[in-house]
């Protein structure tokens, strides 16, 4: 299977670039989802469960995620 990424959409208040935004595609042969986000702190990083040394923590607004019910 082929690697791809398809643009979904980016946060609802962006205006242009440099956006949290969301988009799906494939990946080693596994179908998912990429998302572009801010950087978390090392502080904040250690908070959250089960992220793994090769691994980013990202926050992106809810609007990104919740329109995923749509799809």
């Amino acid at each position: 299977m082929e690697e791809f990424i398809e643009f979904l959409w980016k946060d609802d208040v962006s205006n242009v670039g440099d956006c949290p935004s969301l988009s799906r595609g494939r990946l080693d042969g596994r179908d998912g989802y990429f998302v572009v986000g801010k950087k978390t702190s090392q502080d904040l990083r250690a908070q959250i469960p089960q992220v793994g040394d090769d691994e980013i923590a990202v926050f992106v607004p809810a609007n990104v995620i919740d329109r995923t019910r749509d799809l």
